[in-house]
């Protein structure tokens, strides 16, 4: 059996792990000492700081693709709100609040494959605005965008393009068939070439294995993206996953220290289901992840911006490592 405490030691040494390494062990290794050895890899090579990231659900609903776990496609029947692009006003004062409250970093999200035309003409113009008065780092989720589409956001002030992975290659075909996994991917390598630093992650809850949830994240470590959100399935009522049994809190947080001795320079953020645990997260930092979206654009991270604030001072004043 590996010790994965001496392992933690090694990663802090400079050993990687890679697909070509036996990672049975993460199976049933006892959590415990698998949270504490992920936690000392991030206090390690991340120190202690946690990135506070919010969201503006700036388009919403009618998307044609046809994700099982998605609120918004239009192949499912979750009543999610329908709105097209929300305008620069509203973004602005949101991303102007949110920066006054202490949040890092902001994103718009739209629904769909991906936004075109006029509505991206006038996310540009919103990101300029933005990134002219505000000081906070700014994210775009937009779908499948072109090279000269990514290269204009980055030229408005965007310095992260967010693209989730979702899940392993072999399980993709499970939750998603209108657009491939490769196309993933690509756009991902886009959003490199492009100059942009790439947050992409998944979706842990949807019926993969253990195995996928490892082989998700040797892929995002071969990707060397930035930012890593792990989301946990929240089974929407209307689309094909509303009867999952939702994971364990000990599930999540084996997950969460897996990403962390996999990718252990990387941000591990916590995204929706945070509700899930009983202590508001705080296992959850202490088992890996050190970032995190907040704030009530998204509702199923269960938490506040005020609330997340409160939780970051109590890690950073009451930890004991």
């Amino acid at each position: 059996m590996t010790d994965v405490v001496l392992l933690s030691e090694e990663i802090i040494s400079g050993r990687r792990l890679s697909k070509n390494d036996d990672l049975s062990f993460f199976y049933d290794c006892d959590l415990g000492l698998l949270c504490k050895g992920a936690n000392k890899i991030k206090n390690a090579l991340c120190g202690d700081d946690i990135e506070l990231c919010s969201i503006i659900n700036a388009k919403s609903g009618r998307c044609g693709e046809n994700c099982k776990f998605c609120a918004q496609s239009i192949f499912n029947h979750s009543g999610a709100l329908e709105y097209g692009f929300i305008g620069k006003s509203k973004i602005y004062e949101r991303a102007k609040s949110d920066y006054l409250q202490g949040v890092n970093r902001f994103s718009l999200v739209t629904s769909g494959k991906a936004l075109t035309g006029k509505e991206f003409e006038e996310a540009l113009e919103t990101y300029k605005a933005i990134n002219k008065d505000i000081k906070i780092g700014l994210c775009a989720s937009m779908g499948f965008l072109s090279l000269s589409q990514l290269k204009s956001l980055k030229e408005a002030g965007v310095t992260r393009y967010h693209h989730n992975i979702e899940t392993s290659e072999n399980n993709f075909n499970n939750i998603c068939t209108s657009h491939s996994y490769k196309m993933k991917i690509e756009t991902i390598r886009l959003a490199k070439e492009a100059g942009l630093e790439v947050c992409s992650g998944g979706i842990i809850g949807m019926g993969e294995t253990l195995k996928d949830r490892i082989d998700m994240a040797l892929e995002l470590s071969l990707l060397d993206v930035a930012s890593i959100p792990l989301n946990v399935l929240n089974p929407i009522p209307g689309t094909p996953f509303e009867k999952l049994k939702p994971l364990s809190e000990e599930e999540i947080l084996r997950t969460i220290a897996i990403f962390r001795y996999i990718n252990p320079k990387k941000q591990i953020r916590l995204a929706a289901g945070r509700a899930r645990f009983s202590d508001r997260g705080k296992k959850a930092f202490l088992s890996g992840a050190n970032s995190c979206i907040t704030g009530n654009m998204l509702t199923t991270t269960g938490t506040t911006i005020q609330n997340d604030k409160k939780l970051i001072n109590e890690l950073v004043n009451n930890e004991v490592v």
